[in-house]
């Protein structure tokens, strides 16, 4: 089972075309919508990449595949960025030349609190069975030995290897479990009660909490309430999860859209989910640009933000997170499209109207999760994720900016979190347009987005976040080998054949 059509999947590759770059060198979708094809500036950066592994493996007499699965190789990988780009992310030559340099870095910033509130696996029995070729790619390449001669099924994609990505091949110290919901019951990606599960299988196995987990939401639905009701009573949520675009694996079926501000539908929720003592919403919004908007028209009005005001005006006592921070140009747009759209009159789609939600409605409890806008804007243009991000702080402020990377859908968030450690708003953009500096990897505001934000909307305590690293979760280390941060990123789904 896949959610693109015959005829689309015919374009596609499995992401195991790619070259194992620590950052990703083309865009990658999971089957719910068409990847990109890779631009020329990626086409740069892939050959950049490829020629300084090349030269910095043979000086140090290792391969250049165990090079690039080193913190000098991820260093590497930004230099060839700014080269391709400009200096947008904070990286030197002498950290990418000194493996020594690079591990005293990685080191020092290891122990970072990281909160990534979305993030994903699939369910035993999903039909999602395109994602098979790249596990068989995994083996196939050596990265990790245990696969090489291993049939793989889809069991292999499932909770195992989420830990592996997350927490073995990440700074990541606390994660939440999402979904997504679907006309037809077998294909959400995971029920309510499975992210339930996972939690305790996963805070068991650390012997504390390192997991969260999402009850998805789904109004309008058959039974809505009453599974509502249900998740509240007995799985126990840490956040509820909303689609407005109502079924969003299958637009073509999608029955039942809304809108967070339709007081007799949603509002009903928002009250028991208040009781219940949950007081954040979680919402999926954007990635719906224009090539989508002409498939499926009648669903444009449930994916922007501008239902997001008034529902927060309304309810104060609850945060609205939005997820992707509304971004619309991925999923079938381009970061140049974004790009074009901000030089032209200094806004991108939806996330600018996302920002100024607060000074135009006079509320404080809307959130901003970065999700797929940070992964596809860092490795199509950086200087979207830049704009973005500065857009973002400017409107919301650097505490209502929060960490999500809806891995594993892009492999280890590994790289995405060293692209935000590393990357800053160019000055000439900043002077240009009031927007302020992000700061070093560990200084205030990357801090503030990395953990902080999460940690006091989910009430994570101090004494929560410490010793985080040494618990349970690092007896996988051994079912797994030798691993590490820094390594070659692994991507999961598909990318579109190059012309």
């Amino acid at each position: 089972m896949s959610f693109l059509s015959p005829e689309e999947l015919a374009r596609l590759s499995s992401a195991e075309s790619l070259f194992p770059s620590p950052i990703p060198v083309q865009s990658i979708s999971s089957d719910e919508f068409m990847p990109l094809p890779q631009t020329p500036r990626q086409r740069e950066f892939e050959v950049r990449i490829k020629e300084a592994g090349t030269r910095m493996a043979k000086r140090l007499g290792i391969s250049r595949r165990k090079f690039l699965q080193t913190a000098a190789g991820m260093a590497t990988a930004f230099l060839a960025m700014n080269d391709t780009y400009g200096p947008i992310f904070g990286v030197s030559r002498a950290e990418a030349k000194t493996p020594e340099e690079a591990d005293a870095r990685a080191k020092k910033l290891s122990g970072q609190f990281i909160m990534d509130m979305h993030t994903h696996f699939l369910r035993p029995g999903t039909r999602l069975a395109g994602f098979i070729n790249a596990r068989k790619a995994v083996g196939k390449a050596g990265w990790n030995p245990e696969l090489v001669d291993k049939e793989q099924t889809l069991d292999d994609l499932m909770f195992m290897n989420y830990i592996k990505e997350i927490y073995l091949d990440s700074d990541t110290k606390v994660a939440c479990i999402s979904g997504a919901p679907s006309e037809i019951p077998e294909d959400w990606f995971l029920t309510n009660e499975m992210k339930a599960q996972a939690r305790a299988a996963v805070n068991g196995l650390a012997g504390r909490k390192r997991m969260l987990s999402h009850a998805v939401f789904t109004p309008g639905y058959p039974g809505w309430m009453e599974q509502l009701d249900h998740a509240l009573a007995d799985l126990k949520p840490d956040s509820i999860k909303g689609y407005t675009i109502g079924d969003n694996t299958h637009k073509d079926l999608s029955k039942h859209p809304w809108r967070l501000d339709d007081e007799k539908l949603v509002y009903p929720a928002y009250e028991k989910i208040q009781k219940a003592g949950i007081k954040n919403i979680c919402i999926h919004k954007g990635l719906f640009p224009p090539s989508v908007e002409q498939r499926f028209p009648h669903l444009l009005g449930y994916c922007d933000v501008r239902d997001v005001g008034k529902a927060a005006q309304d309810w104060p006592q609850l945060n609205f997170i939005i997820y992707h921070s509304g971004y619309r140009w991925a999923g079938g747009g381009t970061a140049q499209d974004a790009w074009k759209q901000f030089e032209q009159g200094g806004r991108i789609e939806w996330v600018t109207d996302l920002a100024e939600i607060p000074a135009k409605y006079g509320v404080g409890n809307v959130y901003a999760d970065l999700g797929q806008v940070f992964a596809q804007s860092t490795i199509a243009d950086p200087r979207v994720a830049a704009i973005v991000t500065g857009q973002l702080i400017r409107g919301l402020g650097a505490d209502h900016v929060c960490w999500g990377t809806d891995a594993i859908w892009t492999g280890s968030p590994q790289w995405q979190i060293e692209a935000l450690r590393r990357l800053e708003i160019p000055e000439t953009l900043q002077k240009k347009y009031g927007l302020e500096p992000l700061g070093p990897a560990d200084g205030p505001v990357k801090t503030a987005i990395f953990g902080d934000n999460n940690a006091r909307l989910y009430s994570f305590t101090t004494q929560q976040r410490s010793g985080l690293t040494d618990d349970g979760i690092a007896s996988y280390k051994n079912l797994y080998g030798k691993h590490g941060v820094g390594r070659t990123n692994l991507a999961y789904g598909y990318v579109l054949k190059n012309a």
